[in-house]
């Protein structure tokens, strides 16, 4: 069936735009046809991004592993992901868990299957009555630690995350199936508030799931022949799906679940495979989370956009109100959805 005139002028219109994106943190299969395209990623566009991706960090974390502890960063190296118990002291954790229990802020909700993801935008505006929170957030040997799992330096973006989960719903949640979440080391943390038991949806890792392979390579350039066409979304979009007989021939371990107690900080490169792991009843988590992600294919670790005057300190608000109005003007559509001053404790509201 031919083209219709007005998808060819989409095509003309957009070629340029789908073109700079190969240089950029774009990872869609399914909405840029030419990073999904199967020609191209037969010829090695995919694995030549990843290649790149994966050298350009390396060189980066060398510059910043000066600032950590050498048994740590290499733990991290072997690993994947670090795990940091009892990683506030006593008085500090007890006056976040209190502020953060007390504190009713603009939040945001994203359901997917039977879970409802729930974010309090940590800002500087909203620091300023969080004094725990603020020493947390800006806490330099916490910043670094996420400088390094994500390969470079600049600003993470904080909030407090509340994870509400109901398996009896019965729709599957994306989030508890294992995945990379994109072709580039990035970064995410949590510091659990309340003990995350065997059954509260715990985060599983698959130590050493970061590391480009030669095997892993030759994965990815596989998947990336047919991801385009994939009825999985998330894995359309570039978030590639991973199942137990993958991680066999791709000579990785099996996942390890952190059941973990209150008051432990994790902070994994999610380009290695991961997911929530699935309860068998409704249960409740709350962290502060952080998330860094930038461009993949910059030499320095600085420079950020979101670090600068303008932008530091209110990434959160700006994200949510550019997201909402891409929404009102037809050119995007969010998953997520404003619920208005809420407490991290409360239930769902979408």
């Amino acid at each position: 069936m031919r083209p219709s005139l007005t998808s060819m002028t989409r095509s003309l219109v957009l070629a340029p735009l789908w073109i700079a994106q190969i240089g950029t943190k774009a990872k869609s299969f399914r909405d840029n046809p030419i990073l999904g395209c199967p020609k191209l990623n037969e010829w090695g566009l995919h694995v030549a991004r990843r290649r790149v991706a994966d050298t350009m960090s390396r060189n980066r974390r060398m510059e910043l592993a000066v600032h950590l502890a050498p048994e740590e960063r290499v733990r991290f190296d072997e690993l994947g992901y670090f795990l940091r118990h009892e990683a506030l002291d006593t008085g500090h954790f007890a006056a976040l868990r209190r502020e953060i229990g007390e504190t009713r802020l603009p939040a945001r909700e994203m359901r997917q299957g039977g879970t409802v993801t729930r974010r309090i935008g940590l800002d500087d505006l909203w620091l300023k009555r969080m004094p725990a929170a603020r020493r947390f957030a800006k806490d330099p040997a916490v910043r670094e630690l996420i400088h390094y799992a994500a390969s470079y330096g600049g600003e993470p973006t904080f909030a407090v995350q509340t994870i509400l989960a109901d398996p009896s719903d019965g729709e599957a949640d994306p989030q508890t199936v294992l995945h990379s979440d994109t072709f580039h080391p990035t970064a995410k943390a949590w510091l659990f508030l309340d003990d995350v038991d065997e059954d509260d949806g715990p985060f599983a890792y698959v130590p050493g799931s970061h590391q480009l392979t030669p095997q892993r390579l030759a994965w990815e350039r596989e998947q990336s022949l047919s991801a385009a066409r994939s009825s999985d979304p998330m894995h359309s979009e570039g978030s590639f799906r991973a199942t137990a007989s993958d991680l066999a021939a791709l000579a990785l371990p099996p996942e390890v679940g952190m059941a973990v107690p209150a008051n432990t900080l994790i902070i994994a490169d999610t380009s290695g495979f991961h997911r929530r792991t699935p309860s068998s009843r409704p249960t409740r988590r709350v962290e502060v989370y952080a998330t860094l992600r930038r461009t993949p294919f910059i030499p320095w670790t600085g420079g950020h956009l979101a670090a600068l005057p303008p932008f530091a300190g209110r990434f959160a608000r700006l994200e949510a109100g550019l997201q909402g109005s891409l929404e009102r003007l037809g050119l995007a559509r969010s998953p997520w959805r404003s619920v208005g001053a809420t407490g991290a404790y409360d239930p769902a509201k979408i």
